[in-house]
């Protein structure tokens, strides 16, 4: 079994030289060498498919549209960049002898670049007044903040309070009305809901996680509670601010034409209304994901897929879009729900009863019974 490389052995290559402890944990399932043989072909001129290529070892061949050959050796100065970067590729590659390369997803790569670059010169100048950043670094390092601006980043420091609390804190509680969210800057929580006469705990929190924001999205009570499993520094956020410095950006609304053009080009509805809601009438071929399971149940959502989703009145499908945000999808809201939608439009989308389809590990779908 080929062991993925360390950060320190792929240091030289640009742009990955900038990425940060935490974005090499991020890569850390694609950094393993893929070896090809001499005579092996890696990409064809014209190819579409989104990878990124380094050279680790070997020699390469790089055959443009006007048969034009240049070769790439591991270790040189041209090897510390991209082969061929751009889509289409420009060039045929290949091994010109047994070669070992990184390939990496280039979508992936270049939203992990793209913060690093937004946020870095935020990240030097706090750093320099003296600011721990730890928590910080690790908040900007979530999918989410790919969607929100650097200004509005600098707007929310400012305007955070801070809450040093001990050991067994509670945080939130569950069933309370929700009017701020919450950022852990150091610490340990833990999240729990109510199960009768028992709790279950459903996630424990680290440095850097954002929580509480459910409530303000779906404007219903807090569906959990969170309590410092050791002493810590809570920041909170206001109704007011999350929705103008972070709901806005990042929870991307449509219209029913442009959902059912996505839908066309492959994208997925996503049901995240109460089971009993769902099997009354749903859309076709949409998947049933209550927004209160759907953090349990991401992992058989496909990310190369976008999801489109839905509820009443828009509140749940607004929570979705931004908890699916956070966890690195491609995801919309279908704006103000169905509820808004003239009669004919929300009966031709609610045109299903009884079961529907269920999502499956590795984002297959299933028919359910």
């Amino acid at each position: 079994m080929i062991e993925p490389l360390n950060p320190e052995q792929l240091r030289s290559f640009t742009p990955l030289n900038v990425f940060s402890e935490q974005q090499w944990r991020e890569l850390r399932g694609q950094l393993v060498p893929r070896p090809y043989l001499a005579g092996q072909l890696l990409a064809r001129l014209g190819d579409q498919a989104r990878t990124t290529f380094y050279l680790l070892s070997g020699e390469l061949s790089l055959r443009d549209a006007d048969g034009l050959e240049q070769r790439q050796q591991a270790g040189s100065p041209i090897s510390c960049h991209p082969v061929s970067p751009g889509l289409p590729r420009q060039h045929e590659i290949r091994a010109l002898s047994d070669v070992s390369v990184l390939a990496l997803d280039s979508v992936q790569l270049g939203r992990m670049l793209t913060w690093r670059l937004s946020y870095q010169d935020l990240l030097l100048e706090l750093g320099g007044a003296g600011e721990e950043l730890e928590w910080l670094a690790r908040l900007l390092e979530n999918p989410l903040f790919a969607k929100v601006p650097p200004g509005n980043v600098r707007t929310m420091l400012g305007r955070l309070q801070t809450h040093e609390l001990p050991a067994g804190s509670r945080i939130l509680t569950e069933g309370e009305v929700g009017d701020r969210c919450y950022f852990l800057k150091s610490g340990r929580a833990e999240v729990m809901a109510d199960h009768g006469s028992s709790s279950q705990v459903l996630a424990e929190l680290e440095v850097g996680a954002c929580f509480g924001e459910e409530a303000l999205l779906s404007d219903q009570p807090r569906n959990a509670s969170v309590t410092l499993i050791e002493d810590g520094v809570v920041l909170s956020l206001d109704r007011q601010d999350f929705f103008a410095l972070l709901k806005a950006p990042v929870v991307d609304e449509l219209s029913l034409g442009e959902a059912t053009r996505l839908l066309a080009s492959g994208a997925q509805w996503l049901d995240v209304r109460l089971l009993e809601e769902y099997e009354r009438a749903h859309a076709p071929q949409s998947l049933n994901m209550p927004l209160h399971l759907l953090r349990l149940k991401t992992r058989l959502l496909d990310k190369s897929r976008p999801y489109l989703c839905y509820c009443d009145s828009g509140r749940r499908s607004a929570s979705a879009v931004f908890l699916l945000s956070q966890l690195g999808f491609s995801a919309y809201a279908l704006r103000d729900g169905v509820d808004a939608l003239p009669a004919v439009q929300r009966d031709a989308l609610l045109c299903e009863s009884g079961p529907g389809y269920l999502a499956r590990s590795g984002g297959r779908v299933d028919r359910s019974n």
